[in-house]
């Protein structure tokens, strides 16, 4: 199976499709990395969201949007105020969970090298958690992601079980949390030029190299020995340091059915 002209068929499909997500577009703060990632031969994207702090009640028979036996009470890409969480909350009848969610972005790449390129660059702009999956079929999945959510439950069956007071505490944590998101995507669009300017300088001016047959001899007693290597990248220091509520995943081979 030729793999170059498959991919170029799954992004050609991928693109083509409407965006089922409950906004129905790309987040303002993902747009340009989206962009420049789809303008690359050797990527396109398959999800994404920049960020968010939700509001969510576990209660099966809400009048809200449902979403894994969910209602969406409230969802905010920026940051929230006490006054709308209140609100919110009296239309809760079940258990009303209080979410950030850091970027998450799912990237389809030609081959495992280039995987692995963006993948340093993930690492690089503070996205720990981020890993490759490679499918039966040949898809090479990058999934985007970082560890600094936050999840607290606010109520019971619909009674509130903690103050105003905690409430505006977690909304400052919250927010500032979507403040250090923002600076990571940043940092990831900057990481992201940067790499595939360096990868475009790198192809165009390599020289051919000539064969050595008998090193080519060499090679073939010892088949397959860079096969099945995993993605190994350094952790950033200055980046450990200004992120204590990382643990500092430097990489994650997801299985294939993540």
């Amino acid at each position: 199976m030729d793999l170059s002209a498959e991919f170029k068929r799954w992004k050609a499909q991928c693109l083509s499709k409407a965006d089922l997500s409950r906004k129905g577009s790309v987040d303002e703060d993902v747009l340009e990395i989206v962009q420049l990632l789809n303008g690359q031969e050797q990527f396109f994207t398959t999800s994404s969201c920049a960020g968010r702090i939700i509001l969510l009640d576990r209660s099966v028979n809400g009048s809200e949007v449902q979403k894994q036996n969910c209602c969406w009470l409230l969802v905010t890409h920026k940051a929230c105020v006490k006054d709308d969480v209140i609100v919110a909350l009296q239309k809760a009848k079940g258990d009303a969970i209080l979410k950030f969610e850091p970027l998450v972005l799912h990237v389809q790449c030609r081959q495992l090298q280039d995987a692995q390129i963006l993948h340093s660059v993930a690492i690089d702009s503070g996205f720990r958690n981020s890993g490759i999956t490679v499918g039966k079929r040949g898809k090479t999945m990058l999934a985007v992601r970082s560890t600094h959510g936050l999840e607290v439950p606010l109520s019971h069956q619909g009674k509130l079980m903690v103050t105003e007071e905690y409430i505006n505490f977690l909304l400052k944590i919250a927010n500032q949390k979507m403040e250090e998101n923002k600076k990571r995507i940043e940092r990831f669009y900057h990481c992201l030029q940067h790499a595939l300017e360096k990868e475009t300088v790198s192809t165009t001016s390599q020289p051919k190299e000539k064969v050595n047959t008998s090193y080519i001899r060499k090679k073939k007693r010892k088949p397959g020995k860079a096969r099945g290597k995993r993605v190994n990248e350094e952790h950033d220091k200055e980046l450990e340091n200004n992120d204590h509520d990382d643990p500092g995943i430097s990489d994650t081979i997801f299985p294939e059915d993540y």
